[in-house]
């Protein structure tokens, strides 16, 4: 995953899958919520960086703790 900001206007560029090609987009840290039991799941909450692409809306979420 290739990224890099753009110094014309600071944004964010990685590849996009569905453009074929680096476009821009707004990056995020998620926590998401992986337990199904609502006893545990305040505990099993994770980062996730979610990256969704400006052109067409595809969004790519990576698990942090996976990386």
């Amino acid at each position: 995953m290739a990224i890099r900001t753009d110094e014309s206007d600071g944004a964010m560029r990685e590849w996009c899958e569905t453009c074929k090609r680096e476009t821009p987009h707004d990056v995020s840290i998620r926590l998401r919520t992986e337990s199904k039991r609502p006893k545990n799941a305040e505990y099993s909450r994770e980062p996730y960086r979610v990256s969704a692409c400006q052109i067409c809306g595809t969004e790519r979420t990576l698990r942090m703790n996976d990386a």
